[in-house]
């Protein structure tokens, strides 16, 4: 009697614990990304009342920590488990969705490219959205106070977009001490100043609009914006060349095992 040895009697060690490796630290940072999420809401009391939830008119940041948490969660389990497991019904499902994300990546970059006008709208729309939510939700305050610190910039378009919060607007009815005001955010920094002062925008706007480069940013985020793009493109399309060969390892990575784990099973 003769015995015959395949070549290819077991699933490549190298493939499956590469595999393995690659998705364990999708896994732990979803895993981290919940956990901040929930963290944050608990903070904010919306664990305890979560109706809270549907009260905020702008953009929670939150949100956005949670789905990319979840979404990197199951992704990395179900490589972590499709490897180990030498499941392929996993394995398919993660390099299925991982070149359904590539896809839309791509997708979202051409449309934005092509219908420039109508994304630039839909940004100063969204900014004001969230410049008229301002004090609703802390995460969103100190979201915005970080886009116009680090652009230098204030309200989307001009510093009277504050008008629209109830809060900074320059009616004559309008009780609060930040009437005519900007956020603290709009301000000019001063690198002498050791302790940050809260209060510099405010009665801001109550000085001809000649004079508000003395005290604020007077150009809106959404032409800063405009302008950061052009200054760092290459930083821009190297962090999205990064990020498609990271996907496109993953997929190879899972296309690789499912096709090694197939023809185990055929020589079986």
């Amino acid at each position: 009697m003769h015995y015959y040895r395949y070549e290819n009697a077991e699933v490549s060690f190298c493939y499956k614990y590469l595999m393995f490796s690659y998705n364990i630290i999708f896994w732990l940072a979803g895993a981290a990304f919940i956990a901040i999420g929930f963290w944050a809401w608990s903070e904010k009391g919306v664990l305890l009342d979560l109706t809270q939830v549907t009260r905020l008119h702008g953009f929670d940041p939150v949100w956005l920590v949670l789905l990319v948490g979840a979404i990197t969660f199951i992704l990395g389990f179900a490589g972590c488990v499709g490897a180990l497991r030498e499941n392929i019904c996993l394995l398919k499902f993660f390099s299925g969705v991982i070149g359904l994300i590539f896809f839309l990546e791509l997708t979202a970059a051409v449309l934005a490219f092509v219908f420039q006008d109508n994304v630039r709208e839909w940004i100063n729309d969204f900014f004001l959205a969230n410049v008229k939510a301002y004090r609703e939700d802390i995460d969103l305050q100190n979201l915005v106070d970080s886009l116009q610190k680090l652009n230098h910039c204030c309200g989307a378009k001009e510093p009277d977009d504050w008008n629209l919060n109830v809060y900074f607007n320059c009616t004559n009815n309008n009780p609060s001490r930040e009437r005519c005001g900007v956020p603290f955010s709009c301000c000019l920094s001063d690198p002498a100043d050791s302790v940050l002062n809260t209060q510099c925008g405010y009665d801001v706007r109550k000085h001809l609009k000649g004079d508000w480069i003395n005290y604020i940013y007077i150009k809106g985020c959404i032409p800063a914006l405009e302008e950061w793009l052009p200054r760092n493109l290459y930083i821009v399309a190297g962090v999205f060349i990064i990020i498609s060969l990271l996907q496109m390892m993953g997929i190879f990575l899972a296309r690789t095992l499912i096709v090694d784990i197939e023809k185990v099973k055929f020589n079986y």
